[in-house]
């Protein structure tokens, strides 16, 4: 039998998915709906008797932050995050409405329905729960619904931290995103034990444009500086760059966990073969080997008969823990002296432990619903609002559970069309996140 609690997670992302809070990413083409959902947010917990604060960035850029007050005055606080924006989608690629919340055959369906406004549902039905019952936590909890996280986080969650962290006064750990999520642990056929895989460190992001220089010249005088030349060589040297592998904490400990279940050993040897093994999760797991630089933009001339003086691409870079400088030195040494690396922002990459007492709170509540359910850090190549949180001395973890069948690769559903998460998997989430936010 469906409890409250569960049935109100589904409600609460349901209606979260029908507010249309898009995020572009450009100012002038975002609206007010990441306030709209703030305000659905803010409103629910209004109900339960829980007091918030709405706090807008920029006017329409809302985020919702609640406290409530645990049992042991001693410990640190608990930071329970989730962003209401998303990103845009192109709905002719969609076989059901973006923002219909539609359910079909067992999978809710819907822009945020994995990123993120399902753990938004999720932990708002959970803290009207604990009003509703009368439960104190162990440790305060502090539920931030928050704006931007898709285009960096700026106006929601690096606002508060800048501006607001007086709502944050004794936090020590976040809980949020990119993790928890089944996956098949030995691969095995006729056993379906489950990982569930939990992001204790994150890669950090940084933008930089790279201009190549010469002189402007008539197309039919070619020239020996010419800067489309130039940067193409550089882009090209780029794309080729293979960063070498990097064993941080998270990964080795994925790799012994995964070894010993698969009887793999994750050498240098055999790490390109033992990672190929491991099915979808692969893709995952090979970006978190190693710093990446990947071209994305490229400009220059704007008439054919003409040499531009200029020629520019913009890059991606995501940066191991602890190294920064080294991928600085590399795309200097990569790109050549002739181009010139202007940096944008540089965010850098988060750590948390990987024995932090914390996991042992995961795994305790996972077991209570799937006795066969390990959890393992791993390293999340991408970042999340964990990384401004961190500014405070706030260790980030990114763990929202979803145990879902072997072939459901739920981290290929995020920015996806017909984005979708089981339904059964989206109860089991409010069960195992009431537990681990009660105990931890």
């Amino acid at each position: 039998m469906t409890t409250l609690l569960e049935t109100e997670a589904l409600v609460f992302a349901r209606d979260l998915i029908r507010i249309e809070s898009v995020n572009t990413g450009v100012a002038a083409e975002i609206g007010d709906g990441e306030t709209r959902a703030a305000r659905y947010v803010q409103e629910r917990l209004a109900e339960a008797g829980i007091a918030s604060e709405l706090v807008e960035g920029r006017p329409g850029r809302g985020s919702v932050v609640a406290r409530l007050r645990g049992g042991d005055p001693e410990a640190g606080g608990l930071l329970v995050h989730a962003h209401l924006d998303v990103v845009p989608v192109e709905e002719k690629d969609w076989t059901h409405p973006p923002f219909g919340a539609e359910i079909h055959d067992g999978h809710l369906y819907g822009r945020g329905a994995v990123d993120m406004k399902n753990y938004a549902g999720t932990i708002l039905a959970v803290a009207r729960h604990y009003a509703r019952e009368g439960i104190v936590p162990r440790r305060d909890l502090v539920f931030a619904f928050l704006a931007d996280e898709e285009a960096g986080g700026v106006w929601g969650a690096g606002w508060i931290v800048d501006n607001r962290p007086d709502l944050l006064a004794g936090v020590t750990e976040a809980l949020s995103e990119v993790g928890g999520f089944s996956v098949p642990l030995t691969g095995a056929e006729g056993d379906d034990r489950r990982a569930y895989l939990v992001a204790t460190a994150e890669k950090g992001v940084a933008w930089a444009t790279l201009t190549a220089r010469g002189h402007a010249a008539h197309g039919s005088r070619p020239t020996p500086d010419n800067a489309v030349v130039r940067l193409a060589q550089a882009v090209a040297a780029i794309g080729d760059h293979r960063f070498p592998v990097h064993r941080t904490e998270a990964l080795q400990r994925f790799f012994d966990v995964f070894g010993e279940a698969r009887g793999l050993s994750f050498s240098d040897e055999t790490l390109a073969d033992d990672i190929a093994s491991l099915g979808f999760v692969s893709s995952l797991v090979d970006a978190s080997t190693r710093n990446t630089v990947t071209p994305t933009v490229l400009g220059g001339g704007r008439k054919t008969n003409i040499i531009p003086a200029e020629a520019f691409t913009r890059v991606d870079i995501r940066i191991l823990p602890g190294q920064d400088e080294a991928v600085r030195d590399h795309l200097r040494d990569v790109a050549g002296d002739d181009v010139d690396i202007r940096e944008g922002r540089w965010w850098p990459a988060t750590e948390a432990s990987v024995d932090a007492p914390l996991i042992d709170v995961f795994q305790q509540a996972i077991a209570e619903q799937d006795a066969d359910g390990v959890v393992v850090p791993y390293l999340l190549q991408a970042s999340t609002d964990n990384k401004h949180f961190a500014r405070l001395g706030i260790h980030g973890y990114g763990f929202v559970p979803l145990r879902v069948e072997p072939g459901f690769d739920v981290f290929s559903q995020f920015h996806a069309a017909d984005e979708r998460v089981p339904v059964d998997a989206l109860l089991f989430s409010a069960r195992v996140t009431e537990r681990i936010l009660r105990t931890a």
